[in-house]
């Protein structure tokens, strides 16, 4: 599990591909990983749009606000 709760994935790329995807990443100003992901969502979303195929709903997210102590009110 990665810090994000999100599985890790193993793929392998030569060292000399990867340096230069490091630089390459650095001067667009993203992290390598945010940037594969990006790639991969941009191909998936077209795979299913061409094969009819509908995306999962989006799961839904809890948010919790954390509420300060308000004066006593005049009700």
């Amino acid at each position: 599990m990665t810090t994000k709760g999100t599985p890790g994935r193993m793929v392998r790329i030569e060292d000399d591909v990867w340096a230069d995807y490091g630089q390459l990443c650095e001067e667009k100003g993203i992290a390598r990983a945010a940037d594969i992901r990006m790639y991969v969502v941009r191909e998936v979303t077209a795979w299913r749009k061409a094969n009819g195929i509908e995306p999962p709903k989006p799961k839904k997210r809890v948010v919790r606000v954390k509420r300060s102590k308000s004066a006593e009110s005049d009700d």
